[in-house]
């Protein structure tokens, strides 16, 4: 770190600090845009995971804030040698972990034009065209995706804050008059899930007030799809003792192994007792772009709310994640308040009225963006060929004996096992070396489940940056490291 303590340092410094005209900020402007293109350019070069400790990055960049301002060149070197050294690179094309969220080169731009401006889209008049330009780009993803007109949305930072603003709506609905009266002497409520959903809908009961008790965790069956007679089974259950449903939720793309629960069904059982319905769609939901691809989304067309993120799939750079909703006076009725000092005639376009933000990111011109630049047969022609990685990969995998399917495949996703027939204990130590070896060596990272009590390693390819030659070389490791580590033994 530069010492501010001599004459000269303050002086130098003082400079820095005044001298951030037009010339300044375009020098600076440039001198970033070069290290984002020779990062982009050689990211694969990086090992995926640092090699740091906790800790480590952190007594790097000094104990105390300087006094004093630094040239830009200064940071950007520091940045340099101190942060992007530290980082988990999602943008690597051996990123095959979770699901990832790469960013494509649009998106970087947009997200500088986004700093530029600095506007805040609260309300329509703080912001006309950042509140339109949302709108359009929410609408072209719905129409892209193949939902009827009857869905409008908006875009917000994840999926959990997606969800927990369906829920709040789900609430108000169930007639639970919670935003004038709270949750006190109100009736108990219940939400339904199943056993493979997202932690995010468990932590949007917590948020919202229901508690982890409220939460129903549904039982799968073999491919890991909520059992719609156990949903039912619940849901009566819940009833006679006068716990009311308020929220199914269903998952298109389950967090471990993307499985598809069976909307359709759901759909019916819901409607059935009157309960609200959502869709988790965050990461399979562009793939609806794909006709063929299309069939596995019947049924979330008559949901109640839907969840997709585009900075998963389709690359923008995070946050963008979009709710749409066929309805959205419980939206307002959860959570709409409008102060007078904010009040206007426009009032019914202003975004700030859905969720629980006032603030907003102008975030709809990174989607619109992205649309413009890439077009819907470019992101449809990146998910085609991720899901053909995928399959290959699948099929590599067990050929040869050594790995199996640990689930079907489904979408980008693969969930596999080192087999160890009668050894559950040591099969699951063999394949937690296997993963430790493959993402220790920087090339490749991939992430692990549980899957009916066993140890599972999973990949998924989502990175826009990821081609074929990257999935040889992890599988080469995989088969490697397999041969490599003594089944069972510690590695």
């Amino acid at each position: 770190m530069p010492d501010h303590t001599d004459p000269a340092g303050r002086e130098a410094a003082a400079t820095a600090a005044s001298d951030w005209n037009a010339e300044t900020l375009r020098a600076a402007l440039g001198k970033a845009a070069e290290w984002t293109i020779d990062y982009r350019s050689h990211v694969e070069e990086r090992p995926v995971f640092p090699a740091v400790a906790p800790g480590d990055v952190r007594r790097a960049l000094g104990s105390a804030p300087p006094r004093s301002a630094d040239p830009f060149e200064r940071v950007l070197a520091d940045f340099d040698e101190h942060i992007a050294s530290g980082l988990t690179h999602w943008n690597h094309p051996g990123f095959l972990a979770y699901f990832s969220s790469s960013t494509r080169a649009p998106s970087i731009v947009a997200e500088l034009l986004v700093a530029a401006i600095g506007v805040n889209a609260m309300l329509w008049r703080t912001s006309p065209a950042a509140t339109e330009v949302e709108r359009t780009a929410v609408d072209w993803l719905r129409q892209a995706v193949g939902l009827p007109e009857s869905f409008s949305g908006l875009i917000f930072d994840t999926a959990s804050t997606a969800t927990f603003t369906a829920l709040l709506a789900a609430r108000e609905r169930a007639g639970a008059g919670v935003r004038d009266h709270g949750l006190a002497g109100g009736p108990a409520l219940a939400v339904y899930t199943s056993e493979q959903s997202h932690s995010s809908v468990e932590k949007s009961a917590m948020a919202a007030g229901l508690g982890r008790r409220a939460l129903r965790r549904i039982e799968t069956d073999a491919a890991f799809r909520m059992r719609p007679e156990a949903l039912e089974s619940a849901i009566t259950e819940d009833l006679e003792a006068g716990i009311r449903p308020a929220m199914v939720c269903a998952t298109i793309g389950t967090t471990s192994t993307a499985s598809i629960d069976p909307v359709p069904a759901l759909r019916s059982i819901s409607d059935r007792y009157g309960v609200w319905l959502h869709v988790d769609a965050a990461y399979a939901g562009p793939a609806a772009m794909l006709p063929e691809q299309r069939p596995l989304f019947s049924g979330w067309e008559a949901a109640d709310s839907v969840v997709l993120n585009p900075h998963k799939w389709l690359g923008t750079s995070l946050d963008c994640s979009v709710l749409l909703y066929r309805d959205s006076a419980p939206f307002r009725a959860s959570l709409a308040l409008t102060p007078t000092y904010l009040e206007s005639e426009d009032d019914e376009t202003n975004l700030m009225d859905i969720g629980l933000a006032l603030g907003r990111r102008f975030r709809g011109l990174k989607l619109w963006v992205l649309f413009r630049c890439v077009g819907t047969d470019g992101l449809a022609e990146t998910m085609r060929s991720h899901i053909a990685m995928a399959a290959a990969a699948a099929a590599r995998l067990v050929d040869g004996g050594v790995f199996e399917l640990a689930a079907p495949v489904s979408f980008s996703t693969v969930c596999f096992r080192a087999k160890l027939e009668g050894d559950p204990e040591g099969a699951d130590r063999w394949n937690r070396d296997i993963l430790r070896r493959v993402n220790a060596g920087g090339r490749s990272f991939l992430s692990h489940t549980e899957l009916d009590g066993r140890y599972t390693v999973r990949l998924s390819v989502g990175s826009v940056h990821t081609e074929e030659r990257h999935l040889d070389e992890v599988l080469e490791a995989l088969h490697r490291a397999a041969t490599d580590l003594s089944p069972g033994e510690p590695g």
